[in-house]
């Protein structure tokens, strides 16, 4: 069996330490002993892109911001949904993710970052959100392993009920908020809820219809 290789580490801003690991053409994106994101399991990030967009429906030019880079698969789903006319703004807080993707990864991205439609953000998702009201059709939040956070504490603002009003502030009328997780979370649910949101929860495979593990995309639409 090949083994897994150490390619780069990325400190997290406010502590931590990412490692990308490769091992022939398959790369991982670990947290101490978690791994985050494999580049064989791309099914519930896909969902995540898909179902938002599916849900604001074919409007002309809508705004998505993406909360989270990744792996990419998010993105690139996304790019496949929408139109010319349409924008897509990707937060990422580890300026070494964005490196690894330009860099290492570049097989797993393709061209998708160079895309005009694309814009790439280095930095805070909630600080985007909390500096435009009624800028988006769509916010995608995949920066951690859900609601409950593993990999930087500070993303729990992002999960509590005022960052989920400040998401809601963010979108225009009938935009969405969808949230990805690694599994069900009921008191979640309930703030979206009380953060004014009509909520569905959806379960999602790992790897789409080949199978995986069950992994939960909230999709919160706002009136």
């Amino acid at each position: 069996m090949i083994p897994w290789v150490l390619i780069d580490k990325a400190p997290v801003p406010g502590g931590g330490e990412l490692r990308l690991m490769q091992r022939g053409t398959e790369f991982s994106i670990m947290l101490g002993a978690n791994e985050l994101m494999n580049s064989r399991l791309s099914g519930s990030e896909e969902a995540l892109a898909k179902l938002s967009c599916d849900k604001i429906g074919a409007r002309p030019k809508p705004h998505i911001l993406i909360g989270g880079l990744g792996m990419g698969f998010t993105l690139r789903a996304a790019l496949a949904e929408v139109g010319a006319g349409a924008q897509i703004t990707v937060a990422e807080l580890v300026p070494g993710v964005v490196a690894w993707a330009q860099g290492a990864m570049t097989p797993v991205f393709g061209d998708s970052l160079h895309d005009p439609r694309v814009t790439l953000h280095v930095g805070d998702v909630g600080q985007l959100m909390r500096a435009r009201k009624s800028a988006y059709d769509a916010i995608l939040l995949d920066v951690d392993n859900g609601p409950e956070g593993l990999t930087r504490e500070s993303n729990d603002a992002l999960y509590a009920l005022p960052g989920l009003v400040a998401a809601r502030n963010a979108l225009r009328p009938g935009g969405v908020l969808s949230v990805w997780s690694s599994g069900p979370d009921a008191r979640f649910t309930q703030r979206l809820r009380k953060a004014g949101f009509a909520v569905e929860e959806v379960s999602v495979r790992a790897n789409a219809k080949r199978g995986g593990a069950r992994h939960v995309i909230w999709v919160a639409t706002r009136p």
